[in-house]
């Protein structure tokens, strides 16, 4: 209603439509002084409170539900906006020290013959907006970094026949594919990596690629698909290779 009526007025052919329209527009932009000392201490006020509120959900709230989630009861797990969406069976086993945004999609196949699995290493960061897809098994290492919306694609949700898709039915079995990231590896941001892969220990994706096969470790890949840009020359010295 106020959306047709600002239309009409902004349309309108009369002088007092016009004029109504430019005094409403005037009131949209009303502004009060900035008193840096004064709203600089009130921001400050703000950021306390919300922080110190954000401290005791993820300690009372967040964290302790989403625990109860999983196959084990990892220590010291750092959960921070929220609490991660959940979807379909999965089974979840996490490290210690792991950081995790509340911002993420874990998801499991639902149509498969068995319970799918996550199994994230000791001091694993993954961050907001990540996505991971678990079709039959995904396997995260230790110290593993995954930036920003970073997506694991383990299943595609859908089958390729068109026909089938139409119907409403699921992927079939040979579209799904496990993945396994290695110790020390960092996905940078916008990384996607589907089913049936293995990025070796140490490895870095850059941004924005696209890991389609097989990357060897201790190496920079990158692109779409990613293949290796260069050696990174140090292997870390435990790995799950």
């Amino acid at each position: 209603m106020l959306n047709s009526l600002k239309t009409r007025l902004k349309n309108s052919d009369s002088a007092a439509g016009r004029k109504l329209f430019q005094l409403l527009k005037a009131i949209r932009g009303v502004e009060i002084p900035v008193i840096k000392p004064i709203h600089g201490f009130f921001y400050l006020q703000h950021k306390m409170i919300c922080g110190a509120a954000a401290s005791l959900l993820r300690i009372f709230y967040w964290t302790p539900l989403f625990k109860s989630q999983l196959a084990n009861i990892p220590g010291k797990l750092y959960l921070y906006s929220g609490m991660p969406l959940l979807l379909g069976p999965l089974k979840i086993t996490m490290g210690d020290y792991c950081r995790l945004s509340g911002h993420a999609t874990i998801s499991g196949r639902a149509s498969g013959t068995h319970q799918p699995e996550l199994v994230i290493g000791n001091n694993v960061d993954i961050s907001w907006q990540n996505e991971i897809f678990v079709g039959d098994r995904i396997e995260i290492g230790d110290n593993v970094r995954l930036a920003v919306k970073v997506r694991l694609v383990g299943y595609p949700g859908h089958p390729i026949a068109p026909l089938a898709r139409a119907r409403g039915e699921p992927d079939t079995d040979d579209q799904v594919g496990a993945i396994r990231i290695e110790n020390d590896v960092w996905l940078a941001a916008g990384v996607t990596v589907l089913g049936g892969v293995t990025i070796g220990a140490g490895t870095v994706v850059a941004t924005g690629s696209v890991v389609t096969r097989d990357l060897p470790p201790g190496v920079l890949a990158g692109g779409i698909p990613a293949t290796v840009i260069k050696p990174l020359g140090l292997l870390p010295e435990n790995n799950n290779g």
